[in-house]
């Protein structure tokens, strides 16, 4: 146990996501449990991560997450080990939402210089429902950026994934964005990358402008019998000259195309088990989708090594596509992903509101002047006491 390596989890302390602040000491070696001396709770050792909660031991669960992340199908592992089939499925939830939240942590806040996006959409056979699973990759680096799944393909569905896309970027970058022929996906990116632009000084609305330096391509195939047999490469929005530069500069082939975002289509279909065509395990649920479409996007980020990218041509050495975006710089294991703890947001003391309290002042005694007023007083004839 490291207690300079935890965090108060606790979202009314004032030292919540503080690492290093020394607050945290050991409250039980036994149990595994932490606790903070400015809230004085106490917390597992496993706060935050995949493994809280479960009892099961921290090896086989790993091994069943792995097998999960290359696509083995539920039913196998349910053989294999033993375990009920709802269990298993409990596990690869609880894996795929933890590591949403890792990739939020690590993608989303890293402000990287895309250069290359491609952008792509899947449709999903399930049972008794048709879904559509949307993709988003960084091609200089091979990074998965951004992913989303919907019951329709409709404007809401672009809009999510660009969304996502433009939390992973460094805002004012040149920057090409390619995707096929789907109408909705050219206004889907122009609401995406824009900036608040204030023309005049004073109170009034900003106006909302597009990046400088944002190049839209659509590369649409048309195909017969099942073969491709032309294809069309446009300018939506954006000069070719520049795009044609920032093609080469990525590494991402010297004309417009859609094969690096149609190569992750294939990984996700291979290595997830309900993507697989005329298969027995169609997903009956957007929710295993969901989740396992962020459990195989994050270890195909940060635990496998890509194949293209230990070339010479580009890193020339073992590395995941996190490594070649600089996010880490190390191989991470499937353990270490599940034991990863992504921290609060730090603490941040409310405004009051209302009037401001004056400094209280101690007030000063005042004598009061005696007065010259008469005691008494004549009424009806009779004198009487005047009261003050």
């Amino acid at each position: 146990m490291e207690p300079s390596k935890a965090f108060c989890p606790n979202s009314a302390c004032c030292a919540r996501g503080q690492i290093g602040a020394d607050n945290i000491v050991i409250h039980d070696r036994k149990r595994q449990r932490y606790r903070c001396t400015r809230c004085r709770k106490t917390f597992s050792a496993r706060k935050g991560t995949m493994l809280e909660g479960l009892r099961k031991p921290t090896e086989l669960i790993v091994i069943v997450v792995t097998l999960l992340s290359y696509g083995c199908p539920l039913q196998a592992i349910v053989h294999a080990f033993g375990l009920d089939e709802r269990t298993v499925a409990s596990w690869r939830d609880r894996a795929g939402v933890h590591c949403q939240r890792v990739h939020q942590d690590v993608v989303e806040t890293a402000q990287l210089d895309l250069e290359h996006v491609q952008a792509d959409e899947i449709r999903v056979k399930g049972c008794k429902m048709v879904a559509w699973m949307g993709l988003a990759i960084m091609v200089k680096t091979r990074l998965w950026l951004a992913g989303t799944v919907s019951l329709t393909r409709d404007r809401a569905l672009a809009d999510r994934i660009l969304q996502q896309v433009r939390r992973c970027a460094e805002p004012l970058k040149a920057l090409l964005v390619l995707t096929d022929g789907w109408a909705a996906y050219p206004g889907s990116i122009k609401r995406a990358f824009r900036e608040k632009v204030k023309d005049t000084p004073g109170r009034g609305r900003a106006r909302l402008c597009l990046w400088p330096d944002l190049h839209i391509g659509t590369v649409i195939k048309r195909t017969q019998k099942k073969r491709v047999v032309e294809v069309t490469r446009t300018m939506s929005h954006g000069s070719q000259e520049e795009a044609e530069r920032l093609l080469q500069q990525s590494q991402g082939g010297s004309v417009l195309n859609t094969a690096f975002i149609e190569r992750l289509n294939a990984t996700m279909r291979q290595r997830l088990a309900t993507l697989t065509r005329k298969c027995r395990q169609g997903a009956r649920r957007l929710r295993p989708l969901e989740t396992g479409m962020y459990l195989l996007g994050t270890t195909y980020n940060l635990c496998w090594p890509h194949h293209e990218l230990c070339k010479l041509t580009h890193e020339g050495r073992v590395c995941t596509p996190a490594m070649a975006a600089g996010l880490t710089d190390h191989i991470w294991s499937v353990s270490e992903l599940l034991h990863y703890k992504v921290a609060p947001t730090p603490w941040v003391e409310p405004k009051r509101r209302g009037r401001q309290k004056k400094d209280a002042q101690t007030p000063v005694p005042v004598r009061k002047q005696p007065s010259n007023r008469a005691l008494v007083r004549l009424r009806k004839g009779v004198l009487c006491s005047a009261t003050g």
